[in-house]
């Protein structure tokens, strides 16, 4: 019993190190940490130990597993319950609501202005978007927005492009900690979400389709407000 009781002791103290280097900005949300026998050698415990912080610290909502490419960062502070949570969801769920307000209206636009330029544009993001599919949180999320960037980039409307830039650091925030929120891109879920739903809207504004990108662009939207109030 003394042996155990020393051991949790162990991984408590090793968490609570990992806590504070968090919580001092050490990784970003995205970063990956340093493994396992590295943060032994650092902490100066045995593997084991750092193994069961690292678990505790999953279980605050702090850190993410993904199998067979390490632990990545998802929160620098314990995951927030009661009203902060609800606040959190509340903030994101309104960045939503932008969201739809400039890209629904770009990406009918787009159906009707695209240049073979603009689509050939889109669909390298697509083919970058898919490569970071196993990449930290914050490189998805960049990879993700230059889609939605490129759609909005061929509606040809200069208001609409600046109102989309200037919201953009805003709405990469709001997906990252969506995705650690909701655990969007968890072991057991697919690391590229919605990749279906992207190729599809391209594709229509690739066609002219504007009705259909409209009705893309808007369900993709509303789905994600739909998680958020779930």
């Amino acid at each position: 019993m003394t042996a155990a009781l020393s051991r949790n002791l162990l991984a408590d103290q090793a968490a609570e190190q990992l806590r504070r280097r968090l919580a001092a900005g050490e990784w970003e949300v995205g970063a990956k940490l340093p493994g396992e026998t590295t943060l032994a050698v650092e902490l100066g415990v045995g593997r084991s130990t750092i193994r069961e912080a690292l678990r505790m610290l999953a279980g605050q909502g702090m850190l993410r597993a993904r199998q067979g490419s390490g632990v990545f960062v998802q929160r620098t502070a314990p995951e927030n319950d009661g009203w902060e949570g609800v606040l959190q969801r509340e903030a994101i769920a309104a960045v939503v609501e932008v969201r739809a307000a400039i890209e629904i209206e770009a990406a009918r636009l787009a159906a009707v202005r695209a240049t073979e330029e603009d689509i050939a544009t889109m669909r390298r993001a697509l083919e970058h978007r898919a490569a970071a599919a196993d990449a930290p949180d914050r490189e998805f999320v960049d990879a993700d927005t230059a889609v939605h960037r490129a759609i909005v980039t061929a509606a040809h409307n200069p208001v609409l492009a600046e109102l989309f830039d200037t919201f953009v650091p805003r709405v990469a925030d709001a997906m990252v900690d969506m995705i650690g929120l909701l655990g969007l891109r968890d072991r057991d879920r697919p690391t590229e979400p919605n990749a279906d739903e992207h190729a599809a809207l391209v594709a229509a504004i690739a066609a002219g389709d504007v009705e259909a990108a409209a009705r893309i662009s808007r369900a993709h939207l509303e789905a994600m407000a739909a998680d958020l109030a779930g």
